[in-house]
């Protein structure tokens, strides 16, 4: 029992709402509480042939019997949180921290308005960056003082640690990736805010002796959306003989492919401290193991990448998902415990 942290280890896009969704229903979580920035990263989960997208609500909603948190760090957009509380019927299980600060129009049009934000930093356009600067100047609107949110609001970090107490499971999901922290990524083509997990566990309230497990997620074939480098970016040929291609769950905007990075990947996970790694696209890599659920299952060349990916990182690789469908993943957590 105890916290468990998901965050990003490329540039976005690595899968985490699967991830989390997964180990939701595996651990049944008490809590899914979410941390980073706010609706300017979108989360994809395909279950039984449907896919949900969201940008406020924790990916881990599909696991019905969670609370579901935002912690004081994250920027709220209000409509577009109980749009989506409302659609996915979760209204009931959905809990905004007093503490989060407010997306306003203002923001919003002043990320779409200022060049150098829309065109050379290429920005999702959510307001979020003009929001975390005024929070930064002090002068955003918090959570408490929006009449429509008044259900909502909860203490985040209190509850959160409360059920640590009660030696209940907690997962924190983070947003994004670690290429593009403010602190750590490809500066200045990077989001308004850090994106690690120390900083997902800040912006929920729960200290550094409490977390359990950091599983980053990473990509067979990283990707990235808009301006910046990406050092192993492939050909739009290459992409589309490999049958890759994808588009941002936010903007719609085409991503760019590339090939594997070791050296990336070793460096995120050191940053983010990884006790695991999930690992997303390996029918990408090879589609004879496309839903596969068991080791044994994966072909040659597979189990040959990650033998060298794994060592390469320096962390056990334990989530390693076979396709887009949430039951499309090989789970070998219980084995790195037994070898503990």
């Amino acid at each position: 029992m105890g916290t468990t942290i998901i965050v990003g280890g490329f540039f976005g896009d690595e899968g985490k709402g699967k991830i989390v969704a997964h180990v939701a229903f595996a651990d049944k979580p008490a809590i899914i509480a979410r941390g980073g920035i706010g609706p300017n990263a979108g989360h994809t989960i395909e279950v039984g042939g449907r896919k949900f997208g969201v940008r406020m609500i924790p990916s881990g909603f599909i696991y019905p019997d969670a609370r579901l948190l935002i912690g004081a760090g994250v920027l709220v957009d209000p409509r577009v949180l109980l749009s989506e509380a409302g659609a996915l019927k979760v209204i009931d299980r959905v809990g905004v921290d007093y503490r989060c600060a407010i997306i306003e129009t203002k923001h919003i049009e002043t990320d779409k308005q200022d060049p150098y934000l829309s065109q050379t930093i290429g920005s999702t356009g959510t307001g979020c960056g003009p929001a975390a600067a005024d929070r930064a100047k002090r002068t955003t609107t918090q959570a408490r003082e929006v009449a429509e949110l008044s259900p909502f609001l909860t203490d985040t970090a209190a509850e959160v640690n409360e059920a640590l107490e009660a030696a209940k499971n907690v997962i924190l999901e983070g947003s994004q990736g670690f290429g593009i922290s403010l602190f750590y990524g490809t500066f200045p083509y990077v989001t308004s805010k850090d994106t690690t997990a120390s900083q997902i566990a800040a912006d929920v309230g729960v200290g550094p002796t409490r977390i359990t497990e950091t599983i980053v997620v990473f990509k067979t074939f990283p990707t990235r959306v808009g301006a910046g480098p990406f050092e192993t970016q492939m050909s739009e040929d290459e992409a589309k003989k490999l049958d890759i291609e994808e588009f941002g769950t936010v903007t719609g905007r085409q991503r760019r492919i590339g090939w594997w990075d070791p050296t990336m990947a070793k460096y995120s996970a050191m940053i983010n401290g990884a006790t695991q790694v999930a690992i997303t696209g390996l029918d990408k890599l090879d589609p004879s193991v496309k839903g596969a659920n068991q080791y044994d299952e994966l072909s040659t060349k597979v189990k040959t990448f990650l033998r060298e990916a794994e060592t390469a990182v320096g962390v056990p690789f334990t989530l390693l998902s076979t396709g887009p469908e949430l039951k499309e993943i090989v789970d070998l957590r219980e084995e790195k415990l037994e070898h503990a």
